[in-house]
Parts: C-alpha cells; structure tokens; sequence
C-alpha cells in the first residue's frame, strides 16, 4: 500500500490543551474585567444581562458589549454552571 494510501486509512488524533480557554470563557473574562475596571460588579451586571437580554447591562469599555452579544445566553449559563461544578469537584457526564 502506498504512503497515501495508508495515510488517507489511519485516523488522525486532535488533542486540544486542557489550559486553553473555550471562547465563552474568553469572552466571560473580557467582560469580566471591563466591568471591573469601570468599577460595576461583574456578577451583577452579567447576572441582569442574562435574564433580561438587555446589553446595556453590559459596558461598552474594551468592546464587551459587542463581544457578549456574539455568544447565546444559554451558552454563557452553560459555561458558568459547567465552571461551577468543576470547581466543586463534582463529577459530571461530558
């Protein structure tokens, strides 16, 4: 069998690095520390984004209301609950 040929046979492994941040956690950081630095408690403000949808809970300082309309708010609950329960050791189905 040819080179290609058994290369087009074997299946390839990607392995992403546990350290690497998924984009929701970027954009949760961002906005995090936007907040943060215009002196609003991030929690909050990102706690009223979520139930409401209304952006304006979210600063325009580093393009974080942009940046957090990019991601579905289901998503950011996801990550957030996900986060929470690593954190806490609990074991979860992936």
């Amino acid at each position: 069998m040819s080179r290609l040929n058994q290369d087009l046979e074997d299946t390839q492994f990607f392995k992403v690095q546990q350290d690497q941040m998924s984009g929701v956690q970027k954009v949760l950081s961002v906005v995090y520390e936007a907040l943060n630095e215009k002196g609003y408690d991030p929690v909050n403000q990102i706690v009223g984004y979520i139930m409401s949808g209304d952006p304006t809970y979210i600063t325009n300082h580093s393009g974080a209301r942009s940046l957090i309309m990019k991601v579905e708010r289901d998503e950011l609950v996801e990550e957030i609950l996900r986060s929470y329960i690593e954190s806490h050791d609990w074991d979860i189905k992936k």
